[in-house]
């Protein structure tokens, strides 16, 4: 078995020799032939694992957040009967349910959801009926695997500690904020990441590398801050962190940074 881990999530599963990871956009996913995520595949490999991430800033009812879960599978897949149950996994609570697929459907699927604070997992399993015997016990396997992670290794940092996420790049803060008067306190970069993302990611990894947080605004949040906020400081330095949305279509979130004085 492969450890697969997500740094920004912060979650690892382990893999079968064979399966691959595959980023689809808003997901991850993982199976032996990556074909099978193409709609209209139907080769015998049909063995799919989804995971979404999704950052619960309002701190909804994870019942709720079920029900949301539910209808989108429903609407997507015209599913039926969605008798579910309690779940645990990885120290984590949520409901699980073999969704009822039209009897004329080939296919087998699993979903589940499990809430850890305010990260939020949903899962989706795929498979054909007739290879239920052999690919229901490793879906299990690698689901049963699940593990959150107390930081991620290997991450960079910029010149004042701040962990930065896989693939941030440097950007001239003033492209962000445009009103900066003290642009030399000020650093920036862009992500690839989903907002939720960086929160998971940063509200991990600060207090893992020795840094306190002393206040902290998610995004969504009640008030009207259009963007996650987090004032952060170890023994030399202290500031500001700013998760900003996505600009274009596609684009990721942003990162800004200003220095405090101590």
């Amino acid at each position: 078995m492969n450890p697969f881990q997500h740094p920004l999530w912060g979650y690892q599963i382990l893999l079968p020799e064979g399966w691959q990871h595959k980023n689809l956009v808003d997901r991850d996913g993982f199976a032996v032939d990556l074909r099978s995520f193409d709609g209209d595949y139907q080769g015998q490999n049909l063995a799919q694992l989804l995971i979404h991430g999704e950052w619960n800033g309002l701190r909804k009812p994870v019942p709720e957040l079920w029900q949301n879960h539910l209808a989108k599978v429903s609407l997507m897949l015209g599913a039926k009967n969605l008798k579910y149950a309690t779940w645990e996994m990885g120290g984590a609570k949520g409901y699980e349910v073999e969704v009822i697929l039209p009897k004329k459907s080939p296919q087998r699927l699993w979903t589940g959801i499990l809430e850890n604070g305010m990260l939020v997992l949903s899962f989706l399993a795929l498979h054909w009926k007739e290879n239920w015997g052999e690919i229901e016990p490793v879906l299990s396997e690698i689901i049963a695997s699940l593990k959150y992670l107390a930081a991620v290794d290997d991450l960079s940092e910029n010149e004042l500690g701040l962990p930065l996420p896989p693939e941030a790049e440097p950007t001239d803060p003033c492209s962000i904020v445009s009103d900066i008067t003290d642009p030399e306190n000020w650093l920036a970069y862009h992500t690839r990441a989903h907002q939720g993302a960086l929160q998971a990611f940063y509200l991990r990894e600060l207090p893992y590398r020795n840094w306190e947080i002393s206040r902290y605004v998610p995004y969504p949040n009640p008030g009207e801050l259009p963007f996650a906020r987090i004032i952060t400081h170890n023994n030399r330095h202290s500031f500001s962190l700013g998760i900003m949305p996505g600009g274009e279509e596609g684009q990721g979130a942003s990162i800004i940074q200003k220095t405090l004085p101590k």
